[in-house]
């Protein structure tokens, strides 16, 4: 079983590319905290994911680096030949769902509005199909995940 679920925040802004068959892919890193410190200092592991089709659009649009997400995926390594000659290894988790965890008036950074955005069959589609929902499909009675700090037990 391949699966990642990871809760981070994003690293750096959300970089946007379309494919010459017209896929949207969106590649950015996520920061997620180590349970133990060093020295006092928290650490990290700065995660790349790669995300498709209108999933990726709502990313872009809406997270910003700092914003906090939850998200599951699989795990994909690769590999390639820099300019150099060097061989380059890559790991990657491909993006099946996320969750934004806080909304603008968290006073997250970057743009953003809470919301569930969920995919079926979205890791590189092959024909242009892609799942997905759009903010108009949201529910008026939806509500943000809480933090852990709110949990009753």
């Amino acid at each position: 079983m391949n699966k990642v679920i990871l809760v981070g925040r994003l690293a750096r802004d959300p970089e946007l590319r379309t494919t010459g068959g017209g896929q949207s892919v969106c590649r950015f890193a996520v920061a997620v905290d180590r349970r133990f410190k060093r020295d006092g200092q928290p650490t990290a592991d700065f995660i790349n994911v790669v995300a498709f089709g209108k999933q990726a659009e709502l990313i872009n649009q809406y997270l910003g680096k700092g914003r906090r997400i939850a998200l599951e995926g699989r795990i994909q390594t690769g590999s390639y030949t820099a300019q150099d000659g060097s061989k380059r290894y890559t790991t990657d988790v491909i993006l099946d769902s996320f969750d934004f965890i806080d909304s603008r008036n968290d006073g997250g950074y970057g743009q953003g509005s809470g919301g569930n955005f969920q995919s079926a069959n979205n890791a590189a589609p092959a024909g242009g199909q892609n799942g997905g929902m759009s903010m108009d499909d949201v529910d008026s009675d939806f509500h943000l995940m809480a933090d852990d700090d709110d949990l009753p037990f």
